[in-house]
């Protein structure tokens, strides 16, 4: 691990969290985590968590490691030992939050996508810009940038060894929705989490083909699929203002025991009856596109692929070398050198554990493997790394915002025969601080 200086200790920066069970509880690892870790300008604090439910949010505090409860955001926000308000909860209510931070002098990290409408991201996006002249940071949480393979895979890409990229294939596919009898929550349902699939999974490798490409999107085709338009409703639909409802032991969108089986949604009729609800976002999309330098983009995402746990993967090809990358082996990137001979070349193997590699000189020695938590951990440090230095952090909310453009360019072309859609170019060129 890095070494600490013994002189004073580095100034305290208060992180207030609003949500509390799969993403509150994989971003509480991170804050608990990145100070024991790294050795930092500023050593976060977890002063206090948000959520409706009063006992539910207690608990949390408890098991994650906050120091206080608040039962309303706006409290959080207004607390003086916060400094940076986390943003964890249903994507209706992103915006609302992340301005009023933003607006009361706070730093923000947001989950994605950044938002459920291009709208809303733009509000967002703005808000963050004003923020920034002052010396606020705003981030949005693409956590798997922090794969040091997939961060090594972004640096080969930027030193040329693939040369000019020509075809990008990225996959991201999940099996949790498979059961029809899998209850209706609130990633099911629109006017929360915006669209399925697509925003769910499509943000993140969207998201990843520009990062990793260094250049955007400006076209897609697309298909969206829904498979089950009816599913069960939980006995008492939990409003999902306060926290993300994705279990953080159970499948994604677990609220406990009462959401484990889809008979147990009956409500007001007859004994043995299950009330339904409809759904109305996608199960499933499938689009491509074309990059701003010529290069042909495919993707697709579900949570339909039985057998498929959280298979995101991805194989980028380009003139002189190729690189492909399975989340499910999230230690290991193959890279293909074209410059070799070709009796010798070929795929190989690169272990991404060395302390050459990004984020890995904190971590253990060679060939001891880390996990999908250190995401978050690699998340808070270079947030923390961008407050202290004064830089804007990568993701900004700008690069939010394009992801949601080409997200719903997506949705205008499947709901238009699949007719190909231009994505609006971003504001600016891209900005980039790098990795650990």
């Amino acid at each position: 691990m890095e070494q600490r200086d013994s002189g004073t200790a580095p100034p305290e920066l208060g992180v207030g969290m609003v949500g509390y069970a799969f993403m509150g509880a994989a971003h509480s690892q991170g804050w608990r985590t990145v100070s024991r870790v790294f050795d930092l300008p500023m050593r976060p604090v977890l002063a206090a968590i948000a959520g409706r439910d009063p006992r539910a949010v207690r608990s949390a505090a408890g098991r994650l490691g906050w120091a206080a409860v608040e039962t309303d955001w706006r409290d959080l926000i207004a607390r003086d030992d916060v400094q940076l308000v986390d943003i964890c909860t249903p994507g209706d209510l992103h915006a609302e939050i992340a301005i009023a931070a933003l607006e009361a002098g706070k730093h923000v990290l947001c989950e994605k996508p950044l938002a459920n409408t291009v709208a809303e991201a733009e509000a967002m996006a703005a808000a963050a810009e004003r923020a920034g002249a002052r010396g606020q940071a705003a981030m949005v949480g693409f956590n798997y940038r922090r794969v040091p393979a997939v961060a090594h895979a972004r640096r080969l890409i930027a030193e040329g060894r693939l040369g000019t990229l020509r075809h990008l294939r990225f996959t991201y596919l999940q099996d949790w929705l498979v059961d029809p009898l899998a209850p209706l929550t609130w990633r099911l349902q629109r006017r929360h989490a915006g669209s399925g699939a697509l925003g769910d999974l499509g943000a993140h490798i969207v998201d990843l083909a520009q990062h990793l490409a260094g250049e955007p999107l400006t076209g897609v085709s697309a298909l969206t699929e829904t498979f089950v338009r009816e599913r069960p409703l939980l006995p008492a639909l939990a409003a999902p203002g306060a926290s993300d409802s994705r279990g953080a032991s159970g499948s994604p969108d677990s609220l406990g025991s009462s959401a484990s089986s889809g008979s147990s949604g009956s409500s007001g009729g007859p004994p043995g009856t299950v009330e339904r609800g409809p759904v109305t976002v996608d199960d499933a999309v499938l689009f491509h596109g074309r990059l701003a330098s010529g290069a042909l983009a495919s993707f697709e995402a579900t949570r339909m692929a039985s057998g498929r746990k959280n298979a995101l993967r991805f194989e980028i090809n380009g003139e002189r070398g190729s690189l492909a990358f399975d989340l499910e082996r999230l230690n290991e990137l193959s890279f293909h050198d074209h410059t070799e001979p070709v009796a010798s070349s070929g795929f190989r193997r690169i272990l991404v554990t060395e302390a050459e590699h990004p984020y890995l000189r904190a971590w253990w020695p060679p060939g001891h493997a880390l996990g999908y938590e250190h995401t978050f951990t690699h998340q808070a440090h270079d947030l923390i790394a961008a407050i202290a230095r004064g830089q804007r952090p990568d993701p900004s909310f700008a690069d939010g915002l394009q992801v949601q453009r080409v997200l719903a360019a997506v949705e205008h072309s499947a709901q238009n025969n699949a007719v190909h859609t231009p994505v609006p170019p971003p504001a600016g060129p891209p900005h980039r601080t790098g990795g650990a």
